[in-house]
């Protein structure tokens, strides 16, 4: 559950523009993010709003990230599990554990609802083959 004592929006902020600064930089997310996040100045906000709402309880994020993930192509759960992985590395050098953890789980979560909605919407006939 979301609450705003979790930690502060200066400390969401410095998950959310590490751990992309980190994917911008990885062998295999970085060429997926670059060929699809057109405007990173606008993308990081939205990120930092996301993440604020999850964690806070903000409200500030509007938006769909399924429709936008499942119309991305050749995406995989070893892509999604390394995804993982990379959140995880960023929030062991949080200092706030409490907000790192909630983080965490919060992150795995997003990660297989998205990966079995991506599924779903490419083979929309067959059931959700592999989990993260």
């Amino acid at each position: 559950m979301p609450a705003a004592d979790l930690c502060t929006d200066d400390e969401v902020s410095e998950l959310v523009h590490t751990f992309y600064e980190n994917v911008r930089k990885d062998n295999l997310l970085g060429p997926i993010f670059q060929r699809h996040v057109t405007n990173w100045d606008e993308h990081l906000p939205k990120m930092v709003d996301f993440w604020s709402s999850a964690l806070r309880g903000t409200a500030r994020f509007r938006g769909a990230p399924m429709p936008k993930h499942a119309a991305l192509p050749g995406l995989s759960a070893a892509l999604f599990r390394h995804w993982l992985t990379l959140f995880r590395k960023t929030t062991d050098g949080l200092p706030n554990r409490a907000m790192a953890e909630r983080a965490n789980d919060l992150a795995t979560r997003i990660a297989q609802s998205l990966w079995y909605g991506y599924q779903m919407s490419h083979d929309a006939n067959t059931p959700a083959r592999e989990n993260l």
